[in-house]
């Protein structure tokens, strides 16, 4: 399966942008799904998951009650809400997909990434 998340740019502080991750090659409903961001230095990190049916997510503490993430089996893509931006999330962002778990916080049981998508938010 291929990849492509786009809706990336610049925001103000406060402000919000939406992540998709377009998927193509393979229909994505038997996948758990992923976000994950890396700044420059630093490891990637986990965002949040969704499991194949949309039924159940997490998400990492520093952007709960502020991202959703949602998914359209049907539309073979994955989204990203991202609300109340703060500086610190800014990150390059990829989406990824996991064809043997429900779900994963692991990056390591993501086997398909894409290219990911640069999110800039000034204060």
């Amino acid at each position: 399966v291929q990849l492509q998340a786009s809706g990336g740019g610049l925001a103000q502080a406060g402000g919000s942008l939406r992540l998709s991750c377009a998927a193509s090659g393979r229909t994505i409903s038997s996948y758990g799904m992923g976000w994950f961001r890396q700044v420059p230095g630093k490891e990637r990190e986990f965002v949040a998951t969704i499991s194949r049916s949309g039924g159940f997510t997490i998400y990492t503490d520093s952007v709960k009650g502020r991202f959703n993430i949602s998914r359209d089996n049907a539309k073979n893509t994955v989204y990203l809400q991202m609300n109340n931006l703060k500086v610190e999330d800014t990150a390059v962002y990829y989406c990824a997909a996991d064809p043997e778990y429900n779900w994963s916080r692991r990056e390591s049981e993501y086997d398909y990434w894409g290219p990911g998508t640069q999110v800039t938010v000034s204060s």
